[in-house]
């Protein structure tokens, strides 16, 4: 398979995913907030495709992207989503909180910059047990104005970390924008301060977010340390839910609009035939009704306090 057919597979099988959840959020099953990544998937796609199956990921509250494109197992997704104690998390921590260890995905964090210092500590942990490995920090546009993304940019620079900091910059946090928020715009230009090179890409753009990616993996995989990249995305629906927000004023709908004609899985579809195309739609349809089929019938969990601590 080529890698260009892979990456087109997994935004897809993100995409229709998340049109799953939207379509059946309103029956209440699943009952935790739910951020979704639709319209961003050329990001954690191009990013997790540059990686070793070793390397790790730390993610944020949007989650579910990050999850499947590093490898992580949909129905313990899905069943996390449930709240059944077959979920990634043992149904407690629901969308926000997601986990796969095997996989490399280290958790995601509903805490805004509350897993950048966690992708560092495990950059370091494997920096002093010898191991080739690098990490990868995945957080948005309103993380960089919190202290944990300056103190651990500092840090990684400090020591030398081998580290991706990958701000997925959406041009909104929450309810934000980021021009009524920031004076200068440039995420990546962040990184100077603490002599760390920093980059921008368009994050609509998967082949390019993996060239970027796979440089910056490099370098901090040789011992030349932490690279700042921004990529440039959109999301599609409202901060959290499965609801278009433009009708309640929050976005503006040319915007969005906008936005979605440069739809990162429309601007990849050259790289299958119409028949590849369906092939993989189909398989990723099944995929997904076999996952909610299991997940209705999997079991509650019993009320505990052993959730509270992952074993490692």
């Amino acid at each position: 398979m080529s890698r260009e057919r892979a990456l087109y597979e997994t935004m897809v099988r993100m995409r229709m995913v998340e049109e799953k959840i939207v379509e059946i959020y309103p029956d209440r099953e699943i009952r935790s907030p739910t951020h979704l990544y639709i319209g961003q998937e050329a990001v954690a796609a191009g990013v997790c495709a540059a990686l070793e199956r070793d390397d790790v990921v730390v993610a944020n509250y949007r989650s579910h992207g990050w999850y499947l494109a590093k490898g992580g197992r949909l129905q313990a997704m899905m069943d996390e989503l449930f709240g059944r104690a077959t979920g990634c998390s043992g149904g407690w921590g629901g969308s926000m909180h997601l986990i796969d260890g095997e996989a490399g995905l280290m958790g995601t964090s509903a805490i805004v910059a509350g897993g950048i210092p966690h992708a560092v500590g495990c950059a370091l942990a494997d920096t002093l047990q010898g191991r080739r490995t690098v990490s990868v920090a995945a957080f948005g546009d309103g993380a960089v104005e919190e202290g944990g993304f300056h103190e651990s940019l500092n840090f990684a620079a400090l020591r030398r970390l081998p580290v991706v900091f990958v701000c997925e910059n959406n041009l909104w946090a929450a309810f934000s924008p980021l021009a009524e928020r920031q004076p200068q715009g440039d995420v990546h230009r962040r990184a100077a301060p603490y002599g760390v090179p920093g980059q921008v890409a368009d994050g609509n753009d998967v082949v390019a977010v993996y060239e970027a990616t796979a440089s910056a993996v490099r370098r901090a995989r040789d011992g030349g340390g932490p690279t700042l990249l921004e990529f440039r995305t959109f999301r599609w629906l409202e901060h959290c839910g499965p609801n278009d927000d433009t009708a309640v004023g929050v976005r503006s709908a040319a915007d969005v609009d906008a936005w979605r004609e440069r739809c990162p899985i429309a601007r990849a579809r050259r790289f299958v035939s119409d028949e590849d195309d369906r092939r993989i739609r189909s398989a990723v349809a099944a995929e997904i009704e076999a996952a909610l089929a299991a997940a209705r019938q999997a079991p509650w969990p019993t009320p505990t306090w052993r959730p509270a601590y992952y074993e490692v």
